[in-house]
């Protein structure tokens, strides 16, 4: 497989607090990556940087054989990088069908010169729209309540949405910024299955996550992180055997 992306030497400072320091990955097209680490290590610091919330201080990311250090949000998004957040983010009054069509936004090209000049042409496009975001809807078991207002949904279903919006613009790369956060371990094993559902579509995965149990579950790869830097990499089962991880999770990083 080659490499999706590649993050060089990725280092973060807010002010005098060094966030991430000299941090080193590459997620391979169609793999299903996690990253791991205690509250405070920089996972979030990290995405937040690859997707243009934030600006590396040193460092580079390559993505698609393209440069995209410190590109806007935008921009990002609209070469392939998609990404939800640790805390959710849905419209929740409004349907399911209308939160997913607001992903695919990015992907419309529709002007205000088409709207009144243009009808057909308007018109075939929102119902290319529709008929994309049904399609993720069907593969996420949402379609028979696409006009359910989301803020009826219980949470792990507003989750899944949050996710479907993501994916609806045909991603490249799917960042997931906690997702199982909040959930029952039905509704874990329920995304658990449906990210992978999403990876044998061909989107690349990389996932934060704190819940071990469902991270371990979906993961090819791990990358470790503390206290900004990267500590460990290595399959699941190896990182689970890893007698300097299990320390760093039981607090005992003096011993490191």
């Amino acid at each position: 497989m080659s490499s999706l992306l590649t993050a060089s030497n990725i280092g973060k400072k807010f002010g005098g607090v060094v966030a991430l320091n000299d941090v080193s990955l590459t997620v391979d097209r169609g793999e299903l990556v996690g990253m791991i680490g205690p509250n405070g290590s920089g996972k979030t610091t990290f995405i937040n940087n690859l997707s243009g919330i934030y600006s590396p201080t040193t460092g580079q990311f390559i993505f698609n054989d393209e440069d995209i250090t410190g590109l806007e949000a935008h921009v990002i998004t609209n070469k392939g990088i998609s990404r939800t957040f640790q805390n959710l983010r849905v419209f929740p009054n409004i349907s399911i069908l209308e939160n997913i069509l607001i992903g695919l936004h990015c992907r419309i090209d529709t002007s205000l010169w088409d709207v009144y000049l243009r009808f057909l042409k308007t018109k075939k496009t929102e119902a290319r729209a529709r008929e994309k975001a049904m399609a993720v809807l069907e593969t996420a078991n949402l379609s028979d309540h696409h006009d359910t207002l989301v803020k009826n949904l219980p949470y792990g279903k507003q989750r899944l949405v949050e996710i479907c919006r993501a994916i609806v613009s045909d991603p490249h790369l799917l960042l997931l910024d906690e997702p199982c956060a909040g959930m029952n371990p039905v509704e874990m094993d329920d995304l658990a299955d449906y990210i992978k559902v999403v990876q044998q579509q061909g989107v690349t995965v990389f996932v934060i996550e704190h819940n071990m149990r469902f991270i371990m579950s979906v993961a090819e790869r791990l990358v470790v992180l503390a206290n900004g830097s990267k500590f460990q990499e290595g399959t699941p089962n190896q990182i689970q055997n890893d007698k300097k991880v299990q320390a760093i999770y039981l607090g005992d990083e003096g011993d490191l």
